[in-house]
């Protein structure tokens, strides 16, 4: 089953709810690009990918909505929606990427009408080239799992959080249908518990044998010899191969080396931005401490305690086995800038 977590109906743009799942299935319709960018805000769509093609179809939908009698005034208030974007999900790089693609094509347009036409069409590319990407991504990582292989994985990283199969779970869904794959374990993912909903939803959609874990876990199982690879996503990576994913990456990926167990990231080209030199240079999204303090609305901490909450960390490429794209498997030295220029 092919998930549709983003899809354009006839100048409305459907969004799954994924804060609601796995109890609810609800899809949103915005006609206005400011429920979308609310939606990303609020994480109704999540995952690299898939914020990149839900601000594409926003701002294509923004651009029907502005009524301005010349192309400068609509260069405007399209500038306007572009800086609200960018404003939803500040570590997501592939968020950045469809805004510029975007506005390239508004830059090359000499009316609105022609405007509106071109930013539709851009933003169905940017999803198909996903869905592709998708599926080159699942089978060179695929390849690098031995028989029987025990995958651990953390967060969202299917066909939810992208316009495809997804990245590291869609290397796991080819594995599985090559016949590799023996078993998942999926980390719950605190706060927001990606791993325990979404992840574990698609992977019994998809009757792939799985265990939910406990985050605190994974260092067990790999004492124990259960793990014979780790993938995680990745919402951007710099230009050396130091990658920001999920809180909870950089402790794996440490674990990883210190057991001797590959440590793969799988992300399409467009997650590796060249303008950022390093890790240090990610900006990490810090998010409202009542996730920390609260599940899904239930208070579980002690009224007035604080919480520091970073959304994700960074994994230095020193602690990389390979990072894998649609374009093949990379591996250190990591050298991206021509790659993601070309």
């Amino acid at each position: 089953m092919r998930v549709q977590p983003i899809e354009w109906r006839d100048g409305v743009v459907a969004i799954l709810d994924q804060t609601q799942l796995p109890q609810r299935m609800v899809v949103h319709e915005y006609d206005d690009w400011q429920g979308v960018a609310e939606a990303i805000r609020v994480m109704q769509v999540r995952g690299a990918p898939a914020i990149g093609i839900a601000a594409a179809y926003g701002l294509a939908l923004a651009a029907r909505t502005i009524d301005a009698p010349t192309m400068e005034a609509f260069r405007a208030e399209f500038g306007e929606a572009c800086r609200a974007f960018a404003q939803t999900r500040p570590t997501a790089v592939n968020l950045f990427g469809a805004i510029e693609r975007l506005q390239a094509v508004v830059a090359q347009c000499p009316t609105p009408d022609e405007a509106r036409v071109r930013l539709l069409a851009e933003a169905h590319a940017i999803r198909e080239e996903d869905y592709a990407a998708d599926y080159a991504m699942g089978k060179h990582g695929a390849a690098l799992l031995p028989p029987n292989a025990r995958v651990l994985t953390i967060c969202n990283t299917g066909a939810l959080a992208t316009g495809g199969i997804g990245t590291a779970l869609g290397i796991l869904r080819v594995a599985r249908q090559q016949g590799t794959l023996a078993h998942v374990y999926a980390c719950e993912t605190r706060p927001r518990l990606q791993g325990l909903k979404l992840t574990a939803w698609e992977l019994l959609q998809e009757g792939i044998p799985f265990e939910v874990i406990a985050d605190s876990a994974a260092g067990t199982l790999m004492a124990q010899g259960k793990v014979d690879a780790v993938i995680a996503g990745a919402d951007r990576i710099a230009a050396n191969g130091d990658t920001a994913n999920k809180i909870g990456t950089y402790t794996l990926a440490v674990l990883a080396h210190y057991h001797g167990v590959p440590f793969y990231i799988a992300a399409p080209l467009s997650t590796i931005d060249p303008r950022t030199p390093d890790g240090a240079s990610i900006p990490i999204e810090y998010r409202d401490p009542s996730e920390i303090t609260h599940i899904d609305g239930l208070q579980i901490a002690p009224a007035g305690a604080p919480a520091l909450n970073p959304a994700f960390d960074i994994t230095p490429a020193a602690l990389i086995t390979a990072i894998i794209t649609e374009q093949g498997v990379f591996r250190p030295p990591y050298d991206f800038i021509p790659i993601a220029q070309a």
